[in-house]
């Protein structure tokens, strides 16, 4: 939504703290089942303030969207490009996801539950982050059959498996419980990439070289949220 000219941080932190709070509503209660009155009331603010905040109910919910498909996208494209073995990526990259289901959980519900109720250019632009996100997932594990670690698996099945097994975390995780994101990560590659090998014998210690990666490079969190530090080459 433009802001309007004039407001600084005070009114950013406001207005992320309300669409926080509509995604609990929206989660709880589901997204038709929830008034801008019921979101007023939770806010403290009456219905023409809180429209100065959010825009309308439907841009409220392109920004709940917007704060989980937003970063991750950002996110899982830098992790894409990194100049890793595939598998290594698509371990960094479930990771990040999977960091995002946790912190985010009504967010995540909304986004899986209530997108389609976007129509039109708003619609469009989620699904076209959706399929974006996909196709990244999509490039690795075909750049992974092609250098042979991998078997002739069928791209977009392999992807569906991948999205499957990660996006319904969310009905079931407590953030609060024993499993972490890094945990989680580790144990759905395994049965991933076990599954898609080539040779199950010649797959690499990938949990291994996910554990090098994290200590090698502290400046590139995988945590969507964060930003990725520039770091000055040698010359």
């Amino acid at each position: 939504m433009p802001r309007p000219p004039g407001h600084g941080p005070g009114f950013e932190v406001r207005r992320q703290k309300i669409i926080d709070t509509a995604a609990s509503l929206f989660a709880q209660q589901g997204y038709a089942a929830t008034s801008i009155n019921d979101l007023g009331r939770a806010v403290g603010l009456a219905k023409g303030a809180l429209y100065y905040y959010i825009g309308s109910k439907e841009n409220l919910l392109i920004e709940i969207q917007s704060r989980v498909l937003g970063p991750l996208l950002a996110r899982a494209k830098e992790i894409a490009a990194l100049d890793e073995v595939p598998l290594l990526r698509l371990r960094l990259l479930s990771e990040s996801l999977l960091t995002i289901i946790f912190r985010r959980l009504d967010h995540i519900w909304v986004y899986e539950h209530d997108y389609r109720s976007l129509s039109g250019k708003e619609l469009e632009t989620v699904l076209r982050q959706r399929s974006d996100f996909e196709l990244l997932i999509t490039g690795l594990l075909t750049e992974a059959v092609e250098e042979g670690t991998f078997r002739a698996v069928e791209p977009h099945l392999a992807t569906l498996q991948f999205l499957n097994l990660h996006n319904h975390t969310y009905q079931w995780v407590r953030p609060e419980g024993s499993w972490d994101a890094a945990f989680l990560s580790g144990e759905y590659c395994s049965t991933l990439f076990r599954g898609f090998a080539a040779s199950v014998g010649d797959l690499p210690d990938v949990e291994a070289l996910a554990a090098e990666f994290k200590r090698a490079r502290p400046e590139l969190p995988l945590d969507p949220e964060a930003l990725w530090e520039a770091v000055a080459v040698a010359s």
